[in-house]
């Protein structure tokens, strides 16, 4: 027996407002050269959820949406400014970061280093389009390091 009722769940799950949500949810997981965000590290462990990826969402207010490739410059200038990857600390299962590795990082805190003259290496296809809203595509495209190049 098939339900024709307009308040039937098979309606609306088809309805407008739930296609947006999708739409909405599905555009967060887009690089910023509008393809698949691809992961970012699993080694250390990355994302503000943990889990690998550089997805933001509404909870990830800082947005921690730039895959970096941490060097020691950065590291010293992040943590000169407050904000200490480096050192590990185990009661939180956080190993450190170390020159070499991909890591998440704020958006805002990228563009304070670029402006700094202290910008990490970007990977491209693991940085979240809502990074936009803090960076401007221009300036990632010119710390861009292609897949092949890295290490």
């Amino acid at each position: 027996m098939v339900d024709n009722r307009e308040d039937s769940p098979a309606r609306e799950a088809e309805s407008p407002a739930r296609k947006a949500v999708e739409n909405d949810m599905h555009d967060l997981a887009k690089n910023v050269l509008g393809g698949i965000l691809q992961p970012c590290s699993t080694d250390p462990m990355t994302g503000f959820f943990r889990t690998g990826d550089c997805q933001v969402t509404e909870e990830d207010v800082g947005n921690h949406g730039v895959c970096i490739i941490a060097s020691a410059e950065f590291l010293a200038f992040s943590k000169s400014r407050g904000n200490d990857l480096s050192t590990p600390h185990p009661e939180f299962e956080f190993p450190g970061v170390k020159p070499g590795d991909r890591w998440c990082l704020c958006s805002a805190r990228w563009q304070e280093a670029l402006e700094a003259g202290k910008a990490p290496q970007v990977v491209l296809e693991s940085t979240s389009a809502a990074a936009l809203e803090v960076v401007r595509l221009a300036d990632l495209k010119r710390y861009a390091i292609k897949l092949d190049q890295e290490k």
